[in-house]
């Protein structure tokens, strides 16, 4: 593990790494993601390899009443270990949330002190928790106290700049009995503009014994390297950089090749269809939507604006699946080497 001394050895992307009683296959984790990361996505990115997927985020209350969305969003398909990240204001929703996740096969329980956005922070969850540290630990000592599993961390460097409590939290978290903690490196006023600070996560190693991932901005390979060499990290969390390209997570931890032009077009087109039986054939080409412009911008940048958007709201999936295959069949190649 890389602690203080920026002289030790960037980690290995491709070894293992404990957590807790659960051992990661590598040190790519994809990030949770609302509205991107469901089973569909999840199980592809494991599938080529990524180290851990994680949920999109599951709103504890709702779940703890039997709300049906959150239920869905804590499925499972075989992948170990099973990761389900939670977000709520309430210890006693918190702790029931991950007796239940646990319940349904959950390994590990992450909880969400990280998402910027106004209708969780609103709601005085997400990234607003680290306005109060108090409460926060609250929280996570609940959670803990609820659950065998290892329970994890994911939170920002701060509020904002006046308020960088990403360490003091963190050093809090570790001693209530957190196993891993995340830090995207940018503040909630930041949202995501900007470039993350890679060189702030540091303050939040120097003070814990327990993994460290580090987040924000990782996109190449040399991005991968560089966030661990300056953040003293034992892991990278990738996001953004994963979206239209599930197996890129993969690719970073060394597990995969990056996919041919003719493998990303049937790749997209088997997404796009377990995304129909996942939801359903109505829901399915509503959530599917943003995936398929996401695959059409990365690999058929030069698709104009109404053919795209023709793939896009199409309503027949064959004519879907037909024209996005070809449509990324002609462009792919020449995209690849972009996409590395």
């Amino acid at each position: 593990m890389c602690l203080k001394d920026e002289h030790l050895a960037i980690p290995d992307l491709s070894a293992p790494l404990a957590i807790g009683n659960q051992t990661l296959r590598n040190r790519v984790v994809l990030a949770p993601m609302s509205g991107v990361t469901d089973l569909p996505f999840r199980d592809l990115a494991w599938r080529f390899g990524a180290g851990l997927v994680v949920t999109e985020m599951v709103a504890s209350r709702e779940l703890a009443l039997n709300a049906r969305e959150s239920w869905s969003r804590i499925r499972n398909c075989g992948i170990q270990p099973h990761m389900v990240q939670l977000a709520g204001r309430e210890a006693h929703w918190m702790a029931e949330a991950a007796r239940i996740a646990e319940g349904e096969g959950a390994d590990i329980v992450d909880i969400n002190m990280g998402c910027p956005a106004k209708k969780v922070i609103g709601g005085y969850s997400g990234s607003a928790l680290m306005r109060d540290p108090d409460h926060a630990l609250g929280l996570i000592e609940a959670t803990v106290k609820a659950v065998k599993v290892p329970v994890t961390v994911k939170m920002r460097l701060g509020w904002d700049h006046d308020s960088l409590n990403a360490p003091h939290i963190a050093s809090r978290a570790e001693a209530a009995g957190a196993a891993m903690i995340t830090v995207h490196g940018r503040t909630r006023m930041q949202f995501y503009e900007g470039r993350a600070d890679w060189d702030a996560i540091r303050a939040v190693r120097d003070v814990l014994s327990i993994p460290l991932v580090a987040n924000g901005d990782v996109d190449t390979a040399a991005d991968a390297l560089e966030i661990l060499r300056r953040s003293g990290a034992d892991a990278v969390m990738v996001g953004r950089s994963a979206q239209g390209r599930p197996w890129h997570p993969a690719v970073l931890a060394g597990a995969c090749a990056h996919p041919s032009a003719e493998e990303v077009a049937a790749l997209a087109v088997e997404h796009y269809r377990m995304m129909l039986d996942f939801y359903g054939v109505e829901g399915g080409l509503r959530h599917a939507r943003k995936h398929v412009g996401w695959y059409l911008e990365r690999f058929a940048p030069a698709l104009t604006g109404p053919a795209k958007a023709e793939i896009m709201t199409a309503r027949d999936s064959n004519f879907v699946a037909g024209r996005l295959a070809e449509t990324l069949l002609d462009g792919a190649t020449q995209k690849l080497g972009d996409a590395a």
